[in-house]
């Protein structure tokens, strides 16, 4: 079993390293880790390159997140596992994938932020909790007017969905996302406090590029 979670997490790992900004970037010609928030991630490529970059980077990014679950879930089927050890290695792989893509070693283990991952992890695991993380995000987003409140609620379904099946190895997992997620953000919160952090209102009150 423990050769197994190697595996899964250096292949969760593996997956979150495939960044939507670096085809963003051959595309575009911009590399988003030297412009605008310096972050990896849908929501700096829309700040920086319009809605429709924006959008690309965050499906690749959702897709990975759903990717590396539904391999996992495919594989334990065939492992003979018990529900519980199933389900924490659903858990597993989708933290090693934001892991990833948070701190991809080819840009200096300095990537995004992990949230459009999380929501594809989230959609995979249980598309029930995936709705529900993704109303909330949307909900408290824009009630707010800064994503990061949003991308919170995300952390917080994710929680109440390992609490939901009971399984305390995905509960410690999830409790591990959600410190990784504060450490992540620190910055946007700094910059909410100092009036600087980009609201949505202002990145979708652009023309479309």
């Amino acid at each position: 079993m423990l050769t197994w979670i190697v595996r899964i997490i250096i292949f969760g790992y593996a997956i979150g390293c495939l960044h939507g900004s670096t085809i963003v970037q051959k595309i575009a010609g911009v590399n988003l880790k030297q412009t605008g928030s310096k972050n990896a991630g849908a929501s700096n490529a829309t700040v920086v390159l319009g809605k429709k970059f924006g959008a690309l980077v965050a499906f690749i990014d959702i897709a990975k997140g759903a990717f590396s679950v539904i391999v996992i879930r495919l594989l334990s089927h065939q492992l003979n596992l018990s529900e519980d050890q199933a389900l924490s290695l659903l858990f597993l792989v989708s933290v090693a994938t934001i892991i990833g893509h948070n701190y991809p070693f080819y840009m200096g283990f300095n990537g995004g932020k992990g949230t459009a991952t999380l929501i594809g992890a989230l959609f995979a695991i249980d598309w029930r909790f995936g709705l529900i993380g993704f109303g909330l995000f949307v909900i408290a987003a824009l009630a707010t007017d800064y994503i990061v409140f949003g991308v919170f609620m995300l952390y917080i379904t994710f929680l109440a969905l390992a609490i939901w099946y009971g399984s305390w190895l995905a509960i410690a997992i999830a409790i591990a996302l959600f410190l990784v997620g504060i450490v992540k953000h620190l910055e946007n919160f700094s910059k909410i406090k100092e009036g600087s952090e980009t609201k949505i209102s202002a990145v979708f009150g652009k023309k479309v590029k």
